[in-house]
């Protein structure tokens, strides 16, 4: 099984290093490492340039974060597709290894795990902790998601039900994953170990303001499937965040 790592980057030099170095030094031979940059303008492509041809690259204008996520897709050509952000990193070099053998192991769509969070320069304090649980269909409903940074799907997925929205600018990946798992009832695995350790300050959390426009893209997202969701699903989704504050790995 090869499985294809997707980082989407813009003006990430400060950071992109350790998390290519992170992906690099994965144990898992068959891994495929694909980089879609913004034309940055910090020394982003020189750091990108740096590693030659262990990593596909291009950089070049986007239209928003979902546009940059389906050039990597496309240009993917793996059985499985990942992401990893250019300010996130993985805990440990067996992440992929463990995310392939849970697909073989379980025969699945789609395989998600945790995430823990971390602050800028200090990447040893944990500060927050995404506990993702047993995969349950209908927790959707309770204002329940996978993270986007912890979930593999299957390319055929892609092929057979459509890559990202584009005009949206921070719910993408929630109506992604609402579209495959809730709507068209692909199956997915929980592996229940920390597969992303993420910085904080990522799009979607980094202000009330971006809280609020993710919400009512979050809604557009059901909408636009033609999904019913309860009164109180979308209230649920960024509440149940809040013990993620307080929870330990």
């Amino acid at each position: 099984m090869k499985i294809s790592v997707i980082t989407v980057s813009f003006n990430s030099a400060k950071t992109i290093r350790q998390t290519i170095e992170s992906v690099l030094t994965q144990d898992y031979p068959d891994l495929e490492y694909i980089v879609i940059d913004g034309a940055s303008k910090d020394g982003t492509v020189d750091i990108l340039k740096s590693f030659g041809d262990k990593i596909k690259f291009i950089s070049e204008p986007d239209k928003g974060i979902y546009d940059a996520l389906n050039k990597g897709v496309k240009m993917a050509t793996g059985d499985v597709i990942g992401t990893i952000g250019g300010d996130d990193f993985y805990p440990n070099n067996q992440v992929i290894s463990h995310i392939a053998k849970a697909f073989e192991d379980n025969k699945t769509d789609a395989v998600y795990g945790d995430k823990q969070y971390v602050n800028l320069g200090d990447d040893q304090t944990i500060v927050r902790y995404w506990r993702s649980g047993e995969y349950v269909r209908e927790n959707w409903l309770k204002g329940w998601m996978p993270p986007h940074l912890s979930f593999y799907l299957k390319k055929s997925a892609f092929e057979k039900y459509g890559y990202y929205i584009t005009d949206f600018t921070c719910s993408g990946d929630y109506e992604l994953m609402l579209r495959m798992l809730y709507k068209n009832n692909l199956s997915a695995s929980y592996l229940p170990e920390v597969v992303m350790t993420m910085r904080n300050g990522g799009t979607s959390t980094a202000s009330w303001k971006h809280r609020y426009r993710a919400n009512m893209e979050d809604r557009r997202a059901w909408a636009i499937n033609n999904l019913k969701p309860h009164w109180y699903t979308l209230w649920m989704k960024p509440i149940a965040k809040i013990g993620q504050l307080f929870m330990k790995s």
